[in-house]
């Protein structure tokens, strides 16, 4: 199957509904994978399916993550770097909780955080959004719904390793594996 041409924005557009979701579910939270499919793909599979925006990719979690595989974990790395995708499945992405040391903050202590890392097949296009845990006095000054808010932070080479996981995942043959 030829996969089409995805943009970076239809991975950031994809990376920020997986924010919205992750940030639904409250923190500490086990990781969560999600498969990206093309979203044309999902509506011929499910006919009554209408597609509610212009998303080009639709996110599909995976719920067979081993659930004593800890964020942040050499296990968690070697799991994902093991799957192998079917080619239906444009790019993947990781959310996972993990402690943050910000060596440009006054108090650079680690703190809670979720990094979300996703990577498209193909195009060799890739993401990666941080988004600090906020300390009850940061909530409370900000006022009654700052809990609401989702502040994100990224850039290139952010998180690597986690990058060429999923990557490397995305490049296995499931038929070789199997």
């Amino acid at each position: 199957m030829s996969s089409p041409n995805f943009s970076q924005q239809s991975l950031n557009k994809a990376m920020l509904e997986a924010v919205e979701f992750i940030h639904g579910e409250g923190w500490d939270a086990s990781p969560t994978l999600f498969a990206l499919v093309p979203s044309m793909l999902v509506a011929d599979q499910l006919a009554e399916l209408e597609l509610e925006d212009d998303s080009q990719l639709t996110l599909i979690v995976q719920d067979n993550l081993p659930e004593n595989i800890e964020p942040g974990s050499e296990q968690l790395a070697e799991y994902v770097s093991r799957l192998a995708w079917p080619a239906e499945v444009a790019g993947v992405i990781l959310a996972q909780e993990i402690m943050f040391r910000d060596t440009s903050a006054e108090d650079d202590s680690p703190r809670p955080a979720r990094l979300f890392s996703g990577v498209l097949r193909e195009q060799g296009l890739e993401l990666t959004l941080l988004q600090l845990r906020p300390t009850e006095e940061e909530l409370e000054a900000a006022g009654p719904f700052a809990q609401d808010d989702i502040d994100l932070r990224g850039g290139p080479e952010v998180a690597p390793g986690v990058i060429a996981a999923l990557r490397y995942g995305l490049e296995q043959d499931p038929e070789d594996l199997g």
